[in-house]
């Protein structure tokens, strides 16, 4: 099957804003529209729809990755296999940076910090079929990812534990969730759109509404999507719905390039329609995951896709060419500033006052382009993290 270009630049533009905005606790007084807005604020900044449009397009590449396996021969058991490793591999990492994110730990923090991140590289670097080493490698990768987490320690004496996932975590969950779906419903296509439908209800159930009450108290559904790492369905409706794009583009795909743009803006519209509708209800808040939220920033990236899909088949996509490894060797872009964390916890320097409103912002971006060069570097290399 051939690759879809428009993802890949879709993917890469959504990394490349991922690392640009999570370099803003450097700088001071970024415009509050590029922020993340606070959980009862209705509305959301562009650092709100970043994470959401990277599950969005995690779920447009699945029926393409799973599409290849299969024209390759590769038994059912055999994907089902491979799906359940990258969620692994995602779960895993996602614990690691989790863990030294979201709580204070004894010892070298950056020391760690800096073999978690070689420990991911070993084990899960894309080694060339020939290089015999390449098993070697990935288990010392392992048994140091081991030792790490034997070794973790809060000044309260708690050890390595799962919280939240952190990012990769629920990619990983999200993943497992979108990619069974297809498993199952490859067939049975038609049965995709109900199960996201009924993902929105589910979220509906689980979230407060404006006044503060639920829909629905003590549903039943809600506590079965938490038991299967769903929570209020956001996550799994972005990855079904990149999924639904996909699916819907292959059928469309012998229809004039004009009739495909009007309908892309036309399922934009109707998103965008339908978010408003139920904005009447339910507050915008990307904290708490709210259908509102959801339905805008779907309309945002089927509207994205639309208009990266025609310069695709126009052949106007020289202009991404720099930022390239973002969306081929997505997940060392992702990795590559745990490294500069590692050198800043080290130093502690004092962020400089004239960091400061668009000059911060333009230093944001500046260090956004640099993670990528060094993504670009390190896969010359035949360094390049591959799940």
């Amino acid at each position: 099957m051939k690759r879809n270009l428009a993802i890949d630049i879709f993917r890469g533009l959504t990394m490349t804003l991922m690392v640009f905005v999570n370099e803003f606790w450097k700088v001071f007084n970024v415009p509050h529209w590029l922020e993340h807005y606070a959980t009862l604020e209705d509305g959301m900044g562009l650092s709100d729809i970043v994470f959401p449009m990277f599950l969005f397009a995690m779920g447009m590449s699945i029926p393409y990755a799973l599409e290849r396996r299969r024209e390759k021969g590769y038994s059912t058991e055999s994907t089902l296999g491979h799906i359940l490793s990258r969620t692994f591999a995602l779960l895993v990492m996602g614990a690691f940076i989790c863990n030294q994110e979201s709580r204070e730990m004894t010892g070298n923090r950056t020391l760690w910090v800096l073999l978690m991140v070689v420990g991911f590289f070993l084990t899960w670097n894309q080694y060339r079929k020939d290089f015999k080493p390449a098993k070697w490698l990935k288990l010392s990768g392992g048994i140091l990812l081991a030792g790490l987490a034997i070794c973790y320690r809060t000044p309260d004496g708690e050890l390595f534990e799962g919280l939240w996932w952190g990012i990769l975590g629920q990619i990983g969950w999200m993943y497992l969730f979108c990619a069974l779906t297809y498993l199952l419903c490859r067939e049975r296509q038609w049965v995709i759109p109900i199960i996201w439908a009924m993902l929105c209800v589910v979220n509906l159930m689980s979230v407060p509404m404006r006044d503060g009450s639920l829909l629905i108290e003590n549903n039943i559904l809600v506590d079965l999507a938490d038991a299967i790492q769903l929570g209020p369905c956001y996550g799994a409706i972005m990855g079904l719905g990149g999924m639904m794009l996909t699916l819907a583009d292959w059928k469309l795909a012998e229809r004039p390039s004009a009739q495909k743009i009007g309908l892309g803006a036309a399922a934009a519209a109707v998103l965008l329609v339908l978010g408003m509708a139920f904005r009447t209800g339910w507050i915008v808040s990307k904290n708490l995951g709210t259908l509102p939220w959801c339905l805008f920033v779907m309309a945002i990236a089927v509207a994205l896709y639309t208009l990266l899909r025609f310069l695709e088949r126009k052949g106007w996509t020289a202009w991404w060419k720099p930022l390239t490894p973002a969306g081929t060797a997505t997940l060392t872009v992702y990795m590559i500033p745990y490294l500069f964390i590692a050198l800043w916890v080290a130093v502690n320097p004092t962020i400089a006052p004239w960091l400061t409103g668009w000059v911060g912002v333009a230093k944001c971006a500046l260090m956004a382009c640099v993670y990528i060069a060094c993504a670009w570097g390190l896969t010359k290399a035949g360094i390049k993290l591959k799940i």
